[in-house]
């Protein structure tokens, strides 16, 4: 007869193991001696071997004590059904593995591979960072809801930070980004953003493809709304500046419209 120690050493596990398993009622608990130790017999030990070598196959538990009661049928098929879970656990951690990855990569997480590309070119062409962080933010949100949408508007978005009046636009928003509502540098930042905007209006209208891609509006005033409260809470200056181009004629940000005639600039997504 042997003690639980003996067993658990047979068995190749420990005596804490062995507790959990009766606890479980996988193990029978058998009667003490007369000295109150449970002493085990080599059943015991059989059984014990078979509970660890299906628990270490990745056999849940619950599922243990039907397997060791089961016929070779009952048992092929059971053990057909747990390896059909186990594979698709596999597949899911693959899965989590993959966003593991894009956690490491940045830009890369909840963002297609050509939103991904146009930050990288904003980097090398010196738009600030900041002005970047807030930019991805907004389009992660987009990508989110309307994703069929990114690569038209991304082509669109790669043509125009090629302009240089376009990359000018950044960089005045890059000396502001972290100013209070009273910086003097506001209303003249107000200016050259109204310039851009009648630049760019001009330029749409001899352009059939960014008007064409504008005209379909793909974002929706709920999600517009979002966007364009993302902006004035990443920017404390933000409300400020948005009143100053209003008083200028235009209204919104992820969605430029003159105040008068509400005809959208090529501006329409976040930038």
């Amino acid at each position: 007869m042997l003690t639980i120690g003996q067993l658990a050493s047979h068995a190749g596990v420990t005596v804490r193991t062995v507790r959990h398993y009766h606890a479980k009622g996988l193990l029978p608990e058998p009667e003490r001696d007369y000295s109150g130790y449970r002493r085990y017999d080599a059943q015991a030990v059989v059984t014990l071997i078979r509970i660890r070598t299906l628990a270490d196959a990745g056999v849940p538990l619950s599922r243990v004590r039907e397997l060791l009661a089961a016929d070779p049928e009952q048992f092929a098929a059971a053990v057909h059904d747990i390896d059909r879970r186990l594979r698709s656990q596999i597949r899911e951690l693959g899965r989590h593995r993959d966003r593991i990855a894009q956690l490491a990569a940045g830009d890369s997480l909840a963002l297609p591979p050509e939103a991904v590309a146009y930050f990288g070119r904003m980097r090398e062409l010196g738009i600030p960072e900041r002005v970047i962080e807030v930019e991805r933010d907004s389009w992660i949100m987009i990508a989110a809801q309307v994703p069929e949408q990114v690569p038209a508007l991304m082509a669109l978005k790669r043509l125009q930070i090629e302009d240089g009046k376009w990359r000018d636009l950044y960089r005045d928003l890059g000396e502001i980004v972290d100013s209070e509502p009273d910086d003097p540098r506001l209303p003249e930042v107000a200016d050259r953003v109204v310039t851009f905007l009648e630049a760019v209006v001009a330029e749409a209208k001899r352009d059939q493809e960014a008007t064409e891609v504008l005209e379909e509006a793909p974002l929706g005033d709920d999600l517009i709304e979002l966007l364009d409260s993302a902006f004035l809470e990443s920017f404390s200056c933000a409300p400020r500046l948005l009143r100053l181009i209003e008083e200028r004629g235009w209204t919104g940000w992820t969605m430029i419209e003159r105040v008068e005639s509400a005809q959208p600039a090529a501006s329409h997504v976040p930038g």
